[in-house]
Formats: structure tokens, sequence, C-alpha cells
């Protein structure tokens, strides 16, 4: 039942604060309001018509007494719905609602129209996109990315896209590969410390630090939550042989789903032990190698032979989980699928730990020096990121 209605015919279109820093200006404005039992029904200039339900506008109350003034925090707490439907009207092309104990809410158009249903979020990060037969990384020069914010927001979103991007060109200077990731944010550290080297050493504690080949893996499955993303950056690479290697984990697991349902089943289904432990540590967690979302979408792969810990599966089980591994393992070792390449000094990798599966080959320490730093990041770090990045543009 329609219980107030306001109109206008030609508003002048003011831009509203509204407690927040994503900008929602420009935009039509507002020409009609009609409140209901349970809903307000808005019409802007250009015809086009949104419902918002009153529990819905009440909660997003921008005003000072809803929203704190310095965090922009939510201080309203919704614990009655309204039972009243509020008086409407527009005010500079926008809308204004008097609640029945005469509570204000002002409501910027733009806003507003950013938020109708079924409208897209417009959020600065990329969707992943799966890589093609050509897929080659992005690159982007060092100089772009520490000088210019438009080369640090080509380097996130092809990060974030693509999960694997190079930076080149950089300086041959100890901790560079620290200094380039704390612009985005805090080091992530694990039992490795929060930047590590990679090059061989006498008694490792990992095969990283041998020269043997590394098949491709995802870095420490063992954790409850994996580093996120991983940053590597080439001091010296003068030994024979050490070409990195990458393949996109989540296409090679689309592609088992699609040739092998059951085999991705059991991968996505099966929670495995994952472990590493040396004199000082024994961290261990157990999931799938597949973790997918509610939707069924892909979420992380978490992949590494030689820390799988013993497969405690019920006797009927284990062989079909072997052969579901073991396609597995071939799809994303498929040549097709596969990047190879020799960093060359001066240049970081940089890639999605939780979707990209990174190795080397094999190389000969006695033929010249192989040296790489690294450190990981938290993916909402990159994110949050960006999106300080695209606000400024």
């Amino acid at each position: 039942m329609t219980t107030d209605a306001a109109t206008v015919t030609s508003p002048d279109r003011i831009t509203w604060a509204m407690s927040e820093l994503f900008s929602h200006t420009g935009g039509p404005a507002l020409i009609g309001a009609t409140t209901g039992s349970s809903r307000v029904t808005l019409t802007w200039e250009d015809r086009q018509q949104a419902d918002f339900t009153l529990s819905w506008l009440r909660d997003h109350c921008p005003c000072t007494e809803c929203r704190h003034t310095t965090t922009r925090e939510r201080l309203y707490i919704p614990l009655e719905l309204p039972e009243a439907a509020p008086a409407a009207h527009l005010e500079d092309g926008n809308l204004v609602l008097t609640w029945a104990d005469d509570h204000v809410s002002p409501f910027d158009a733009g806003w507003l129209r950013q938020r109708q249903a079924g409208q897209p979020t417009g959020d600065a990060v990329p969707a992943r996109r799966p890589w093609a037969e050509d897929f080659a990384p992005a690159r982007v020069a060092h100089a772009d990315f520490v000088q210019d914010a438009a080369g640090e927001r080509q380097w996130l979103t092809a990060l974030l896209r693509d999960g694997l991007v190079l930076l080149e060109d950089g300086p041959l200077a100890d901790e560079e590969v620290s200094r380039l990731a704390e612009r985005i944010g805090p080091l992530r550290a694990t039992n490795f410390g929060a930047r590590f080297d990679v090059r061989s050493k006498p008694n490792p504690n990992n095969a990283a630090y041998t020269a043997i080949g590394l098949p491709l893996h995802t870095d420490l499955p063992n954790w409850r939550q994996p580093p996120d993303i991983q940053l590597l950056y080439c001091l010296e690479n003068g030994a024979e042989g050490g070409e990195s290697t990458f393949t996109d984990g989540f296409a090679a697991a689309e592609a088992l789903r699609e040739r092998s349902p059951e085999a991705f089943r059991l991968l996505s289904e099966t929670p495995i032990d994952f472990r590493f432990q040396d004199d000082t540590q024994d961290i261990a967690w157990r999931a799938p190698i597949l973790t997918l979302d509610h939707d069924g979408q892909l979420l992380e792969v978490r992949f590494n032979n030689w820390i799988r810990d013993s497969l405690r599966l019920p006797l009927d089980q284990a062989d079909a989980w072997y052969r579901a591994y073991i396609e597995f393992w071939h799809l994303v070792h498929d040549p097709s699928m596969r990047l190879e390449f020799s960093l060359q000094p001066g240049e970081m990798i940089a890639f999605d730990n939780r979707r990209v599966l990174h190795g080397r080959n094999a190389f000969n320490p006695n033929s010249g020096r192989r040296h790489l730093q690294g450190t990981y990041l938290d993916l909402d770090l990159l994110e949050s990121r960006l999106r300080v990045l695209a606000r400024s543009t």
C-alpha cells in the first residue's frame, strides 16, 4: 500500500557524502520516491526504477548517529525492523527519509544507484582469468612500479587477474624484494622468516635450498592458512639450468573436472595430511588438494608432493585417490599448460601461491652462482592497495 509519495521534475543534482571513500559522484538525479509498507520505490531521471527494503535503508543510514564520523564504521544496530513507512522527500535530486521516531536518513542518488539489486559492485579488483594456450605474463618495469601509480596498478591488476606477473630492470640490491613488498603491506612471516634466500646451502631443511629439480607445487600447504602471494627477486643466476616453471593450477583443475569428474570430486572432497618437520618445527594441517567455495568454484590448490604426510584413508579409498592424484599430476606437468623461463638478475616474479604452481629445473651449483630472495604477502593487502590506487584516479 502506498503511504507517501514525492516527485520533482528537474532537480539540481548535488552529491551528498555517504560516510565512505568509494566514489559515487555523477549519475542521474532522483525524480520520484514512493514508500510502502516494506519498501521504497525510487525513480531516477532516466526513468530507471529500483526497490529498496525499509530495513536495508534504515541499516544503511549514513548520518553521524549511525556512522562514526572518522572511522566510517556502522554504529546503528539493526535489532528491530521498521514497523512504519518513513516519509520521503527529494532534495538536490537525492533522497531524504524521516522515520516514525523522527530520525532522518539522507541518501545520495548516485550511491543508491550503485547499490540497487543486480548492480555490479564496481570493484577495482579484476576477476581471475584462466591462462590461454599462448599466455605470457605481463611485464612491468621496476621504475614504473616504484615511480608511477599507473605502473603499480598495472602490476597489481595483472597479478590478481592472471596469478603471475614479472617486474623487470630492477637494481641488484640486497633486500629489494622486501622494499617492493612493503609498498603493498607487511611481509607475511613463516617458519622460514619474513624474507628468505633461495640458494643451495649445506644441511638444508627444504628442497628449495638444494640444487635438485623441484616439481610443480604450492608452498606451505601444511599451514592452516598458506601464504597467498609469493615474490621471488633474482639477484644472481649464472648457473647452468635452474629454469623456473609455472602452471595455472585452476586451469589444470578445471580440465580435470571436465575430463574426470570423479577424480575431481575425490581431490576436492578428500582431506589429506600435509606436514613439515625439522629440528625446531612440526607444522601440520589436513585439507583436500582442491578447495571449492559454496558455489563449487575453486578457491585454492594445495599441491606439494614432498610434504604430503602419511595417507590416512580407508583401504577401499586409497587406490582411487592415488589414481586421481596421478591424473592431476600429469595435467599440471603437461608441457602445453606449463611456462618455463630463466629469471634474469634484476627480475622479480610474483604469483598467487594458492592458484599458480611453481617449480624449477635442476641446476649445477658448480657452474655459477644462483641467488633469489623471496617473501610472501597477503592477498587482502594487494586487493586493498589496488582499491586505494583506483580511488586516486
